[in-house]
Parts: structure tokens; C-alpha cells; sequence
């Protein structure tokens, strides 16, 4: 007789006992997949433990259902690495068990474009990489950071590391934040590391996923590439993790378990012993604190290959235009297209307008099912909702007072789109965003080929342009609306604003000496808007700490975010309220932990449940988990209510 026990996927932690009927006891082993009776349902659960005593209860042990798998879809050290998530992120081990496994409910990762670097040769090095890869393969198990400006080389240093390792016979990881390879590049990956690559991404269905993930746990790949869920692919032999951008916020889980893939790949690279490396043209804050306390081993790459040059970057200060297109940028514009130079516009909003406004009464339109205003589309001619998709057709009266002056206020990519197009009418103009390409990376990848070879003269997008792309003929870049970002009530805005704006910056000189930007804003001597321009990117790292400092955020605390949401406004506030006096009470006794007063979320409403958070803050991580874990098992949450955790957030949205 043999009994097991298993972990599921439900909300609180727990393992539970079920006896294997004869016919199952072969199938029925450590790291496979079974289905179990739970309440009145029947769930998914996975085997941690083969017992073959009979366990000493006193209730009735119910019979597994069936049996899953053939083979294992997960080893022990994934499943320490579950445990680990658990006292780290106060999630249970089958939720993070059932979020690594290729068949578990996962969310979507995939933008509609990320274009990682080239993976084919480079038969000569720059002076830069050289000394990179040398330091790098002097320390071969430790951490380190790769910075370097965009256009340095850095893909090209993360290459030749990975060669070396898989010569010693052992597997690496190849992060990027989102992922959508061309046939070119794919053909690229495969040729160079003799076809042991796994690529794992959004598009692949779960059967292939599963194929991929078993033949990375047998040993058959060398290589893999993915994007942040592929921290968790089930190596047999790690020796080496790459984490491209690490800055990305897209390596921050968006639901439960809400796990950042920097923090396991740390985990996992310590407990193989295996290199980590990361990169980025501008780190997070904490990952420079890290380089500046010299917790962490820097590399440094200030040079651009070959001819390339930065960018020469002006500000426009656009409190005195008419337009969304300043006369500067427009001059420049004109110039280029003289010269049939490729030019980028970036606006990181979509559609016509990003409000809908009376001018009666000053009330916006909002969606009904989120506390957030309406995003006016003209070519649909109609109202959308960015954050749950509702829409409407335009509203013609004003649903407060009646009156008939009711009209769009600010501009997104279609409003920039008719303004260039009218300025420009013998350009051809191409606009690129999510209404654009609708999810399809293959009209997306169509219209960055136009433009690439000089079909497109002007490209004008979001913030899926800001990264990640190289192009040849582009001279010019104007941001549009660089300030948009800094509004935002964040502690991290500065930040965000600082690094989307170098990013983009980075788009402009790759191949050439004559890159210009022009960042138009309202708010020109806003920190973050000057030092990108000026490129002095450790002038404001040095800046942002101090202030981080003062105010006692990140990286000089850790935070934990409690949120509550539910459908009734008056049930979510009340037990918000209930939990944060009961956090108050705890840390009396606790003068380590800090206790922010309940309030609604930054958007309260968001799909038709309304949100409040409790924001707890620490110097001390260790004991702020420790407080968190034992506030959780003492309160009691109404069972119409959901509450979510998230460690160290990356916003507080």
C-alpha cells in the first residue's frame, strides 16, 4: 500500500495525504502531477513525498483520482525553490509550484515586441569587451553587473561567457524582459550553439512548452532563452544565468505568486553556485546600490562600437506651443527627411485623446468599472478603458450637468499621428502601438523591416519602440510629452522617467555620429528630464538615493503591500481598516516595523473591484516577513474579499 503527499495550488498553505489505488502505485511518484478530490471539486496536485507507512490520522484518506504524468515536471530543486518563494513572498508551495510549470495558470509575458540583440559572431572585440569578458571569467562563480551604455557590445560579452560555460559542460539561462524572436534571430541562437537551445516564450501551447521543459530537465539543451518565467526552467546542470536589462519592471510578477525573477535567479545561481550576471544601460536603483557598496562586482562599458556616438539632446520647453509637434522638432524633422534619415517619434500614450472633458463642469468621463479615465479612440470613435478594456461609443453629453461642451483633453499616438501627417503630407508615416498590430508580432515585425530598410520614413510609437530596436538610418528621435510619467504619485517616477527617456535616447546614433533627441516637456528643469539630456546618469543615481534616503524608501528599506479588493466599496474599506489597527497593534511592540494608515489603492477601482492597501515598511527583511507572516495568521479576511501580498513592490498602483 502507498500513500503521498501533495501540495496544491490553493490559497493558504498546507500538505495533505492521499492513498495511491494499486493499479497507480508506479505512476504515482515524486515530481508528477495528479488529480485529487478537494471539497467538492476535483484539483490538480503535485506529489512532494512518497510515504509507504500508513499515516496515523483520524479522518478517512481519500484515493487519488489519477495520475498526470508519465515523467517528472519538476525536480527537488524546484521544488526548494518553491519552499524558498514561500517564506520569501508568503505565497503557498503549490501556488508557486503550479506558476513554474509549463501547463499551470501563467500570465501573459509577451509584449507585442522585444528584439533581442543578435546572436551571431563577432570576430573582433572592442578594447571594452575584452577587459569585460577578462574580469568576468576571473571571478567565474560570482555576481556581477554589467554596465554599459546601449550600443556598447554587452550581448556580445554575455555571449562568449555563456560559450565558455557550456564548454565545461554545463547549461545556461538567457533572460530578457519580453520576448518575440525573428525567424533570423531563432536561425541565429540555434546555429551558434549547435541547436541545443530551448526557446521558451507566450506563443509556445503548453504541449510544446512541456516538450522543451523535459528536454531541459534531461540534459538535451545547452541554452536557454526566455523571458521571466523561464527563471524557473528545471536545469540539470546550471552554470551560468544572463540577465539582459535588468532594470525591466516586466521581471516582476503581476499576480500571485508576486515573485521578482532577479531575486530567484540570485536564489537559484547561489544554490548551483553558478555566475550571475546582469546588465543594463541603467540599472535599477537597488542594483546600483549594490555596485556602489560593492556588494556586487561591476563591470563597466563606456564606449559605443565603432563610430557610434550618444545622441546630441535638446529640450524643448513646450509651455508656450500651440502643437503637439514643437517648431524645433518639426525643423528637425524636416531636415532629416531632406537628408532621407530615419526619424522616430515615441508618445508612451495610445489613442486620440487620454481624457474626455466638460468643459461646463470640469467632470471627466471615467469607466464605469475602473477610477480611471476613459482613452478617446477616433478612429474607432469611441471611449476604451486601458486597464480592463470596457468601451463605449463617444459621449456626446456630459453625464453630470448635461452640457453639450464636452470635448478630448491631452493627445495620444493617433492625435500625434494626424498632426505629423498633416505636417508632413509626402512622408511616409507609419504609427506603431498595440491598436496597431492588436497582438500580432508578425505585422509588428512587417512594419519594423519597412522601417528598417527605408520604406518608413517616420515611425511613431509607445513604449514598444523604446527599446530593444537597432537601426541604421535613424538620426533623429523626438519624445513627446517626456513629462507624462513624473505625475504619477510614485516614489519611483523619477526613476521610471530617467531610464524610459535614456532608453529611448539610446534608439538615436547607434551607427553614426549625427544622432539628435528632442525631448519636449512642460516641466524642462525637472531633474530627471535634465540629467537624461545631459546623460549624466550617476549624477541622478546619486541624487535619487539621497532623496531615498531621507524619505526612507527603497533601497534603504524593504516594503511589504497588503491589498485588499472586492466588489462592495464599504466591505473592502471596512476590513482594510480592521487589518491596518491590527498592524498598529502588532508593531507597538516592534519598533522595527513602520505602519502606513490604510488608504484606497492609487486607482481604487480597477475592473469592477475596489482596492485599499496596508503598506508596511522595514529596514530589516528578515523581520519584516516575520511580522507580515504573523499578522496574516492572526487576521481574518471575509471570504467575499481577496487579499494579495507582494514583496519588495515595484509600484504601488
Amino acid at each position: 500500500m502507498k500513500w503521498v503527499s501533495v501540495v496544491l495550488s490553493v490559497p493558504f498553505e498546507g500538505e495533505f495525504t492521499y492513498s495511491v489505488p494499486e493499479k497507480m502505485e508506479d505512476e504515482a511518484k515524486f515530481g508528477r502531477r495528479v488529480m485529487v478530490p478537494f471539497g467538492k471539486a476535483k484539483k490538480t496536485a503535485f506529489i512532494i513525498k512518497e510515504i509507504y507507512t500508513k499515516p496515523e490520522v483520524d479522518f478517512e484518506i481519500k484515493d487519488i483520482d489519477r495520475v498526470v504524468d508519465k515523467e517528472e515536471v519538476f525536480n527537488k530543486d524546484l521544488l526548494d525553490t518553491a519552499v524558498w518563494m514561500s517564506s520569501m513572498y508568503l505565497s503557498p508551495v503549490g501556488v508557486n509550484l503550479s506558476s513554474m510549470i509549463p501547463s499551470g495558470r501563467r500570465e501573459s509575458e509577451s509584449s507585442p515586441f522585444f528584439n533581442i540583440s543578435s546572436f551571431s559572431p563577432v570576430e573582433k572585440l572592442t578594447e571594452d569587451q575584452e577587459k569585460a569578458l577578462s574580469r568576468i571569467r576571473s571571478f567565474p562563480s560570482d555576481m556581477f553587473y554589467l554596465y554599459g551604455v546601449t550600443g556598447s557590445g554587452k550581448s556580445e560579452v554575455y555571449l562568449r561567457r555563456a560559450e565558455d560555460v557550456i564548454k565545461s559542460g554545463k547549461q545556461v539561462l538567457y533572460m530578457v524582459p519580453e520576448i518575440t524572436l525573428s525567424h533570423q534571430v531563432t536561425g541565429e541562437v540555434y546555429q551558434r550553439f549547435n541547436k541545443r537551445v530551448a526557446i521558451l516564450h507566450s506563443a509556445l501551447t503548453p504541449s510544446q512548452r512541456l516538450k522543451v521543459w523535459r528536454e531541459i530537465m534531461n540534459g538535451d539543451v545547452d541554452l536557454v532563452v526566455g523571458a521571466r518565467s523561464s527563471v524557473f526552467a528545471p536545469f540539470k546542470n546550471l552554470g551560468l544565468i544572463i540577465m539582459d536589462e535588468e532594470h525591466e519592471g516586466a521581471y516582476k510578477s503581476g499576480q500571485s505568486p508576486r515573485y521578482s525573477a532577479r531575486q530567484v535567479a540570485q536564489y537559484r545561481s547561489g544554490k548551483w553556485k553558478a555566475q550571475l550576471i546582469m546588465g543594463s544601460a541603467t540599472p535599477s536603483l537597488e542594483a546600483w546600490n549594490l555596485i556602489r557598496t560593492q556588494k556586487i562586482k561591476s563591470v563597466v562599458m563606456r564606449n559605443r562600437i565603432g563610430e557610434a556616438k550618444f545622441p546630441k539632446i535638446s529640450v524643448v520647453n513646450m509651455r508656450g506651443e500651440k502643437r503637439n509637434i514643437s517648431q524645433k522638432l518639426e525643423e528637425e524633422i524636416r531636415s532629416a527627411l531632406k537628408e532621407k534619415k530615419g526619424v522616430i517619434l515615441f508618445l508612451n500614450r495610445r489613442g486620440f485623446s487620454y481624457g474626455y472633458e466638460c468643459k461646463s463642469c470640469g467632470a471627466i468621463i471615467e469607466c464605469p468599472n475602473c477610477s480611471i479615465a476613459m482613452t478617446y479612440h477616433k478612429g474607432r470613435n469611441r471611449l476604451i478603458c486601458h486597464t480592463c478594456g470596457f468601451s463605449e461609443p463617444l459621449v456626446k453629453v456630459c453625464p453630470e450637468c448635461g452640457s453639450f461642451d464636452i470635448s478630448p483633453r491631452g493627445y495620444g499616438t493617433e492625435n500625434a499621428e494626424e498632426e505629423a501627417r498633416a505636417l508632413f503630407p509626402f512622408a511616409r508615416i507609419e504609427r506603431l502601438d498595440t491598436d496597431i498590430t492588436n497582438g500580432d508580432s508578425e505585422k509588428t515585425q512587417e512594419i519594423l523591416n519597412a522601417f528598417r530598410d527605408g520604406e518608413i520614413d517616420i515611425l511613431l510609437g509607445t513604449q514598444m519602440i523604446a527599446k530593444g530596436l537597432n537601426f541604421p538610418k535613424v538620426s533623429l528621435i523626438g519624445i513627446l510629452n517626456a513629462d507624462s510619467s513624473l505625475a504619477l504619485p510614485d516614489f519611483r517616477a523619477g526613476e521610471r522617467t530617467f531610464d524610459l527617456l535614456h532608453q529611448v535616447a539610446g534608439r538615436a546614433g547607434r551607427y553614426r555620429d549625427d544622432g539628435k533627441v528632442i525631448i519636449q516637456t512642460t516641466q524642462p528643469t525637472a531633474p530627471a528630464i535634465q540629467m537624461a539630456a545631459t546623460n549624466d546618469l550617476e549624477h541622478f543615481y546619486e541624487r535619487e538615493l539621497s532623496q531615498r534616503k531621507e524619505t526612507m524608501f527603497p533601497p534603504f528599506t524593504r516594503l511589504v503591500n497588503l491589498s485588499i479588493r472586492g466588489k462592495m466599496e464599504d466591505k473592502v474599506k471596512e476590513a482594510a481598516m480592521a487589518l491596518g489597527d491590527m498592524a498598529s497593534s502588532f508593531s507597538e511592540n516592534d519598533e522595527e516595523i513602520e505602519v502606513f494608515s490604510p488608504s484606497p489603492c492609487l486607482v481604487e477601482k480597477m475592473a469592477g473591484q475596489w482596492r485599499w492597501h496596508v503598506l508596511l515598511r522595514s529596514q530589516s527583511i528578515s523581520r519584516l516577513l516575520y511580522f507580515t507572516r504573523t499578522l496574516l495568521s492572526s487576521f481574518r479576511l471575509p471570504s467575499s474579499l481577496h487579499l494579495e501580498v507582494d514583496v519588495d513592490p515595484t509600484t504601488l498602483f
